[in-house]
């Protein structure tokens, strides 16, 4: 029986999972035919997955150590150099544009539509992601590898071994043309945890990065960065 601690860190994050392995066997439907919600599934999955996972996050709060964010500038210096990590291999590697993915521009002829998908991509990647991936990488897994009762273990406490299995697990959960950015960003977001000691840095470090990706992404059509 996993306790009512174990499942308010894991649950979030097991629910973004599921569902974003539902948008991947939709598009492999091969009964989909010209359906635009089994072909591009993405679009209303990802708000659909945004509102859920937030929900869970917002119902087990009171299990979760939020305290004020710590040593500010470091957070953020960190938020920049791992979006400047995360494009960077297309200026280094001559790696090809990413123009294609969840572009909302599908939907330019209907302003709501429109406005209202991007607002929710916004939503998923600023808010949705930060906080369900923190508390699930930071705030559980990293401490849980070092002991089993994690609630015991410092938030930031340092092994070899968490942070190794952390850094790794998430490149894979990025796997892709990603996987390399995602592992040094892994790397980097451990490391607030460990300077800052404070789960409400580590989710403000990734919500920054994932801002000014997504101003990126608007600015340059670059949807694949999604």
């Amino acid at each position: 029986m996993i306790s009512q601690e174990r499942k308010a860190f894991i649950a979030p994050f097991v629910a973004f999972m599921l569902l974003l392995g539902l948008v991947q066997f939709l598009k492999g439907f091969p009964y989909g035919g010209s359906l635009f919600m089994i072909n591009s599934p993405q679009y209303w999955i990802f708000p659909l997955q945004a509102v859920f996972c937030s929900g869970l996050v917002y119902w087990y709060w009171p299990h979760y150590e939020f305290k004020p964010p710590a040593k500010l500038l470091f957070t953020l210096f960190i938020a920049v150099l791992v979006l400047v990590l995360w494009i960077s291999p297309q200026w280094l590697f001559d790696r090809p544009k990413r123009v294609t993915g969840f572009d909302p521009t599908v939907f330019q002829g209907t302003p709501l539509l429109y406005y209202g998908t991007i607002t929710m991509r916004f939503f998923r990647l600023v808010v949705a992601v930060p906080f369900l991936e923190e508390i699930f990488w930071r705030g559980f897994l990293l401490r849980d590898l070092i002991q089993e009762d994690f609630k015991k273990v410092p938030l930031g406490a340092f092994s070899w071994l968490s942070f190794g299995v952390v850094t790794l697990l998430f490149g894979l959960a990025h796997w892709g043309p990603d996987f390399w950015p995602a592992i040094l960003t892994g790397a980097l977001y451990n490391l607030v945890a460990y300077r800052t000691k404070s789960l409400a840095s580590c989710v403000l470090a990734h919500a920054v990065t994932n801002l000014l990706l997504g101003i990126y992404i608007m600015q340059t059509g670059q949807w694949g960065f999604w």
